[in-house]
């Protein structure tokens, strides 16, 4: 069984959210939780996906600090404020010192808010812990309501569940059954790519289903709807999505990546399955052990990511950047993200690390479980 990356309850209530209102929502996703353990299933998270809070009100930083401690209380650690168009200088202050709260802000149609955003990574680069307030926040473009998963998640419509899971696994499985009693030479002709399509689509259905099906039950016990499930093949560490592809192609970034992107795509998007989110490939350099290798290698480049992101998932995700990058350059690299997106009518997202003291070249040193060191650059 793949472990479930999050349980994640949209609430409909507009903010300020009242205590009673998160206390519920706790309530009702130890309620799904324990009906995934009694399944056999691991639980890593449980989220609670809100309404964006700019839409509803203006917010303070004291009301930051009256949620994180409702969160606290109900026994939450992950929370999302959805993604704003404007107030974007002020995200910092809602996030430093609430670790619980993820924010966001959304650039298609809203490109002037790229230098503030800009901004915002670098205040929280050099005011929280080893720069780690950049995990809890993200740029998107063109990505709708009703992703599971964080920092992107927010909520529109009625109360539902969503489930995102921890598939890289099942990538890399696939992967290997395709090079069943082929030899190193032969597999090389092919290129490892012959059905891989259909054998993830097959392989992605049998481990998602069962999911499915126990999710729809929970979701009628508790009187939500059901909003879908997230097939992205999220990674964790040495349970590498990179290790799909190098099962392939030998090494992540040569040439076949893009190909391999794009059947693995393919593959989860012929599914049958109600789906919600980005659906697609995450390719996070620093929560994957082989990407981030590559990544410290020069294997692959920011451009490299931007190219796999036209075919695949969510665009940039967990990258280390120099902590004396400026505003500017950065704000640049995001407007070339949400061009993408726009111009390809498809979800995208940015979530950038400057990490503080660091310049081209240094090597990170991240206290994080959820981080693989590598090297900063450009």
């Amino acid at each position: 069984m793949v472990p479930i990356r999050t349980l994640t309850l949209g609430v409909p209530e507009p903010h300020p959210l009242a205590a009673d209102v998160v206390a519920k929502g706790a309530d009702a996703l130890r309620r799904a939780e324990a009906v995934f353990r009694d399944a056999g299933y691991e639980v890593q998270t449980l989220r609670l996906s809100t309404r964006p809070v700019f839409d509803d009100m203006t917010p303070t930083a004291a009301y930051a600090r009256d949620l994180q401690a409702a969160l606290d209380d109900a026994g939450l650690t992950y929370c999302s404020l959805g993604p704003a168009t404007s107030g974007v200088e002020t995200i910092p202050d809602l996030l430093i010192g609430n670790d619980a709260l993820n924010c966001t802000v959304r650039l298609d149609g809203n490109t002037a808010a790229a230098r503030p955003a800009a901004e915002a990574m670098l205040r929280l680069a050099n005011e929280t812990e080893e720069g780690f307030g950049n995990f809890r926040f993200a740029v998107l473009a063109c990505v709708p309501p009703g992703s599971p998963f964080f920092p992107a998640a927010y909520h529109q419509g009625p109360a539902n569940l969503t489930v995102g899971l921890q598939g890289a696994s099942i990538a890399v499985a696939a992967a290997k059954s395709g090079l069943d009693g082929l030899t190193e030479r032969s597999a090389a002709a092919k290129g490892g790519l012959d059905g891989l399509t259909e054998r993830f689509a097959a392989a992605v259905t049998e481990e998602a289903a069962p999911v499915v099906r126990l999710a729809e039950r929970v979701a009628a016990e508790l009187g939500v709807a059901f909003g879908g499930i997230d097939l992205s093949p999220a990674p964790n560490g040495a349970d590498s999505i990179g290790a799909a592809f190098e099962e392939i192609t030998g090494e992540f970034g040569a040439p076949g990546t893009l190909a391999v992107a794009a059947a693995l795509t393919a593959g989860i998007r012929s599914t049958d399955l109600p789906t919600c989110g980005y659906n697609g490939l995450m390719l996070p350099v620093m929560e994957d052990v082989v990407l981030a290798r590559r990544w410290e290698e020069g294997r692959i480049g920011l451009h490299d990511l931007l190219a796999y992101s036209s075919v695949c998932g969510t665009g940039l995700d967990t990258v280390p950047l120099p902590g004396d990058s400026s505003a500017d350059a950065i704000a640049r690299l995001l407007l070339d993200v949400t061009a993408l997106a726009v111009r390809l009518r498809k979800p995208l997202s940015a979530r950038l690390f400057p990490v503080p003291g660091t310049r081209d070249g240094d090597r990170t040193a991240f206290t994080s479980e959820y981080l693989t060191d590598t090297t900063v650059r450009w």
